[in-house]
């Protein structure tokens, strides 16, 4: 997660988070397969970012994004989630 100049995380965070939670949440039980969930969350991202950002700040949040992915984090997340269907 990508922390404010202070080193704090946006108040707003945590309740875009849980929204976002439930939101998938709401998906699965609607049988909707992970990928698509995952695909529209991930257009979804974009879409907001491209309309409210600059493309420098949008490539550093996607920076970021693929550093915690080479970094392990999450396949720390994987290992401690119980098994989706249809994860790869």
């Amino acid at each position: 997660m990508q922390l404010d100049p202070q080193g704090v995380a946006p108040e707003d965070l945590s309740h875009a988070g849980s929204v976002v939670d439930k939101a998938i949440e709401y998906m699965m039980e609607q049988k909707i397969a992970p990928i698509s969930i995952a695909s529209a969350l991930l257009g979804g991202a974009l879409g907001l970012m491209a309309r409210t950002m600059r493309d420098e700040a949008i490539a550093n949040v996607l920076r970021s994004a693929l550093a915690s992915v080479e970094a392990g984090e999450l396949a720390e997340m994987r290992q401690s989630a119980p098994p989706s269907p249809g994860a790869m």
